[in-house]
């Protein structure tokens, strides 16, 4: 591990070297106090980094995920008549790690399918590389289609963490905000400190303040008050997955923030690639909502919140009605209702 001082933070992630070499994962656990850079090695220290958010974010985990299986077949060192069911074995230790976010299982089956065809590390290294540098350019994408939604004087809220930090580039929702300022819009912008991990607190805040952009906490609970009093005039979030007729699935929060923006006429934009959107998912009843450890509920920072005895529900996300979406916001464009017409025709297009 290496530490770096705060005015010089890591890329979110980074592969160094070639198919022989190592990646390299900034531990967003410890910001934004501590600038830590975890080298790994093995599928399994990919996987213990997805599974306690030390990488996070949809397109980010993805990445990581692709990165981890060549790590993983590497060790195994497969013969090339065994390469294939080597790599199969190594996807699904992988793919355990965060149900919910689609793009963990979209990025592995692009290796799998890279591998079928030339079962070589070689391949699974350059299959790596590649859903990494489209990640970059999405996101770009994503900003751009994106940017025209803000306007100047206007009051952005987001809920978790959109932004550099979540993906290989510089975001989904986030990526929005950076591009609207790129361009001279000046707006400011309110950020779910988002619990239980605190992850719009800790990780949007710092990446808002580093660009310069006026940013305040707020507290979750606080967000559909101020919605109410026309504090807010767009609330850009980003996805974990969306189903076929655009239901979404997002950090547990996000539906009340929906909710609250429906009630009183603001716009609710998604912000998501097109690697999360699940084709084979009819609806949101089909999401599965992945519940974590209840002791990040109970505590904070290890300090203990509750009396001893007491128990938690620990729900990490949520699913959005697709009613409640206003659009969302592709690298592909801009989706409008019906959104299952939108997203069959995009994907029908770009085949």
């Amino acid at each position: 591990m290496a530490t770096t001082p705060p005015a010089a933070l890591p890329p979110t992630i980074a592969w160094i070297g070639d198919e022989t070499g190592h990646l390299e994962l900034l531990d967003q656990t410890r910001l934004p106090h501590e600038f830590v850079v975890l080298r790994l090695d093995s599928a399994e220290g990919v996987v213990d980094a997805i599974v306690r958010l030390a990488v996070r974010g949809a397109p980010a985990i993805g990445v990581a995920a692709a990165y981890g299986l060549l790590l993983g077949v590497r060790r195994l060192r497969p013969l090339p008549a065994a390469f294939v069911d080597a790599t199969r074995t190594v996807a699904a230790r992988l793919a355990a790690a965060r149900p919910t976010a689609v793009n963990l299982q979209w990025a592995l089956d692009r290796c799998l399918a890279a591998v079928r065809s030339q079962p070589t590390l070689a391949v699974l290294w350059q299959e790596a590389r590649r859903i990494q540098a489209e990640e970059i350019a999405s996101s770009r994408r994503m900003g751009e289609h994106g940017a025209a939604l803000v306007r100047d004087g206007s009051t952005v809220l987001t809920h978790c963490n959109t932004g550099r930090l979540a993906t290989a580039g510089d975001g989904t929702a986030l990526a929005i905000l950076f591009a609207a300022w790129k361009r001279g819009v000046r707006f400011s912008v309110l950020a779910d400190e988002t619990r239980p991990l605190l992850q719009g607190a800790r990780l949007t805040a710092l990446e808002l303040a580093a660009a310069g952009i006026p940013v305040q906490v707020v507290v979750d609970g606080a967000a559909a008050g101020l919605i109410a009093r026309g504090q807010v005039q767009l609330v850009l979030v980003g996805a974990d997955r969306i189903a076929l007729n655009g239901d979404t699935a997002n950090k547990v929060g996000t539906y009340g923030l929906a909710l609250a923006c429906a009630a009183h006429q603001v716009p609710f934009h998604v912000v998501a690639p097109l690697s999360t959107f699940d084709l084979r998912c009819a609806d949101g009843s089909k999401i599965p909502i992945e519940e974590r450890d209840t002791r990040e509920v109970l505590a904070v920072g290890g300090q203990a919140l509750a009396a001893n005895g007491v128990s938690a529900r620990n729900p990490a996300f949520d699913v959005t009605p697709a009613r409640l979406v206003t659009s969302f916001v592709t690298d592909a464009g801009i989706l409008q209702p019906p959104f299952p017409a939108a997203i069959k025709n995009t994907f029908a297009q770009r085949r």
